[in-house]
């Protein structure tokens, strides 16, 4: 037998770095398999696919930026309409929220006044982060005021035949405080 202690661990070493290298193949190709796909069907270098990840990330990176400007631009102009309507003894109305529930399947009436653009997508994200599954959403204008109708089903847990009534609850909970928040 060899006492030589590099010889035994020469294997180990071996194996040792053929696992890393299937791990970081691995971890290549999921970051490659979350990119848009592309016309091209052609097998990438490796490279290719990390330089294509990064200019990727550059590019949403910058939209991001770019959402973040608009944003605050058009909170700007909500921010001003507000204060006009103040100064014109306008009062603007609250939002109202009316929920419907019928089993794991909720019904939500918003209504508010046609310059609080920004309730309907804060809505839509609350229910998103809820879990909720946004079945069909739709609104009318009337004069100033919207109406927004959104159906949803909630996740049920547990049997398949109780309903999540919890779920429901949490949702309209979380609802009305934004609301409320909003309103203030």
């Amino acid at each position: 037998m060899n006492d030589n202690p590099n010889v035994s661990s020469r294997p180990d070493r071996k194996v040792i770095e053929r696992n890393r290298r299937t791990q970081m193949k691995a971890l290549y190709s999921e970051l490659y398999s979350l990119l848009p796909r592309h016309s091209s069907r052609e097998s990438k270098s490796l490279p290719d696919q990390l330089h294509e990840a990064a200019s990727y990330i550059k590019k949403l990176q910058i939209n991001l930026e770019r959402m973040k400007e608009k944003k605050d631009s058009l909170m700007s102009v909500e921010r001003l309409r507000n204060t006009r309507s103040r100064m014109t003894g306008k009062v603007p109305k609250s939002p109202q929220i009316q929920i419907h529930e019928m089993g794991s399947s909720l019904v939500i009436g918003l209504t508010t006044e046609s310059n609080s653009r920004f309730l309907f997508t804060q809505t839509i994200r609350v229910l998103q982060e809820e879990g909720a599954e946004i079945v069909n959403a739709g609104f009318s204008v009337v004069d100033d005021t919207v109406f927004h109708i959104i159906n949803l089903t909630v996740a049920i847990i547990g049997h398949e035949s109780a309903p999540d009534h919890g779920g429901g609850r949490r949702i309209s909970e979380r609802l009305n405080k934004f609301l409320n928040d909003a309103d203030e």
